[in-house]
Formats: structure tokens, sequence, C-alpha cells
């Protein structure tokens, strides 16, 4: 090994130890035991991540295995932006990293001075970027919802973003304020000919960045333990061949929207076939990599933002 791959390498572990101590939250103890070096080196290793100016809030060190990854899936699903953030081993289904990023992309584009249109999913992933991202004063701008934020029983979603995003950055926003599915198709599309309703999708058609969470389609899918469809919609999407869902739409295998169950009944705006706008999906974790997979395979996003550990799963899939 080249004094030049001895630096690299030096220099990855210490941005990696950085991100655990610093994002992930662990102490250099567990950190030890997870990079398997000594308490010592650990200490070391954090501390070279500061003085080589390698993380300040958020981490800046482009570690190489992550930027394979990223590579590989841009050239794999003709990507137009793609992320992935070191795994943490002691919780590889934390949002923490991939919440950062997620985050950095809102404040960057948001800080634009030319009037931006955010539209918003839901989820644990895009709250958890949400609630990262600093005090902005930008009136001009526009933040939209995605989703219909009200469940079967009549209680708002805990993970709805917009009112949120707006109240850190001044914009003027547009919640979605339909029930998640409505009772039969006929009364879905009545509900959206109303005047205040088309608007708020119309501005949701125009916007130059859609941020949404992936979810999977089995018994833990989240849209079923949040409360928003219930045991047998869910099972009968399942025997339709739903894998995953974006704002709500089940897709199949191949990424293609289902043409029937919850789907002829849901509120949400629909995915552009292939995605026109930058449309970045946020998800970890070994259950949504069918998921993810069929939701890049159908184009219905063109950006990623995930961790390691799920790329690569997602490429050996």
């Amino acid at each position: 090994m080249t004094a030049s791959d001895n630096e690299r390498s030096r220099l990855d572990e210490a941005a990696r130890a950085g991100w655990l101590y610093f994002i992930a939250g662990h102490t250099q103890g567990e950190i030890a035991k997870m990079l398997k070096v000594s308490r010592a080196s650990a200490q070391r290793l954090v501390s070279l991540c500061l003085a080589e100016r390698l993380i300040t809030f958020r981490l800046e060190h482009p570690i190489a295995a992550c930027m394979e990854f990223a590579a590989r899936l841009t050239d794999l699903f003709h990507l137009v932006y793609c992320e992935v953030v070191p795994a943490d081993p002691a919780a590889p289904l934390a949002a923490a990293g991939i919440a950062e990023r997620a985050a950095n992309i809102l404040e960057s584009t948001l800080r634009i001075e030319k009037p931006t249109i955010v539209a918003l999913g839901t989820g644990r992933a895009v709250r958890a970027a949400v609630e990262r991202v600093l005090p902005i004063d930008c009136p001009n701008h526009q933040i939209v919802s995605l989703v219909g934020n009200i469940s079967t029983d009549g209680s708002a979603s805990f993970f709805d973003t917009v009112g949120r995003l707006a109240d850190r950055t001044k914009a003027r926003h547009y919640p979605m304020p339909l029930p998640f599915l409505m009772s039969s198709e006929s009364e879905r599309d009545q509900m959206l000919r109303i005047e205040s309703i088309a608007r708020v999708r119309a501005v949701a058609a125009k916007a130059d960045l859609r941020l949404v969470g992936i979810g999977q389609m089995d018994k833990n899918a989240q849209v079923h333990v949040d409360g928003f469809v219930s045991r047998e919609e869910l099972f009968e999407m399942m025997r339709l061949g739903a894998v995953g869902e974006l704002t709500g739409w089940a897709f199949d295998a191949k990424g293609c929207v289902i043409d029937g169950g919850t789907n002829r009944r849901l509120t949400s705006i629909s995915p552009q076939v292939p995605a026109q706008a930058l449309t970045i999906g946020a998800a970890v974790g070994r259950a949504k990599v069918s998921a993810i997979k069929a939701a890049l395979a159908g184009r219905l996003i063109n950006g990623l933002i995930t961790d390691e550990a799920t790329a690569s799963a997602i490429l050996k899939q």
C-alpha cells in the first residue's frame, strides 16, 4: 500500500469515527468496539476528524465506499442526484444520516433567490430532515404537501411536515386538507374537484423539488402501522403485487403503479412517470430494499438518499 493509500485509509476511518460520534451520537467506547480499535485509537480518530475539518455540523469528508455506491447507483438507474451516507452498525434503521443529507438539500434549495416550490411527502425520514433544517427567511418560496394528512379516524398525521418547514422558513405553505383515502373512487374524484384542493394540486404539479419517503408493503408497512390503511386493504394491495409505496401510491416489483385497490381512492398527488422534477426518495433498511429498487427501476424517483448498507443490498439484489 502506498503512502497516499495509507493517508486515504486513515482519513476514511477518521471520517467514519467522526460521523458515529457527532451525528449518530455514539460514545468513543462504543465507536472503538464498532471499528475494532482501542478506545485511545477511537479518540485519536475523532480528534483527527476535527483537526482535518472533515466534519463541522455535517459530514464533509466523502467516505470512499459511500461515494462508490452512489456512483454505481447513479449509473445503473440514471439518477440526477444520489447520496449514500455511512451506515450505523448499532442502529441499521437509524435515519440520522439520511436526514442530515436531506436537510442539506432542502436548505440549499431554499437559499436560492429565485422563487422555488418544494413538495413534501410524509414519513419518518422526511420529518427528521425537516427537523434539521436551520431557520431561513425565504418568504418568496412555496412549500406544498403531496399527501392527504388525515387518517381514517379523522386524526391528523404525526408525520405531516409542511407546516413545520414553513415555520422554519417563513415560506408560504399549502397543506393537503384531505383524508389519505376516501371511501370510494367517485367520492375521491368529487373531493379533488373542490376549487381550493385543485389549487393546492396545481402548485404541487409545478414543484421544483419533491422529497418523499419510500415505504415497504408488508405486514410492517408504515401506511398500515400509522393507521392510514386497514389490514384488509394492505393485504389486498399485496395480492395485487405491491412491494412498495410512494406518497401512498402502491407499486409493483417493476416500479409500475398498480391500477386497483387503495390507489383508486387515494387523494395524494400521483407520481410523475418518469419523474420530471427532481424527485428524491429518502429511505434506509433491509426491509425497504425491494421497494427502493422498484421505485428506481420504474423511474418513480430520479434521486436517492440512503445509507451504505441499504445501497449495497440494492446493488446485490
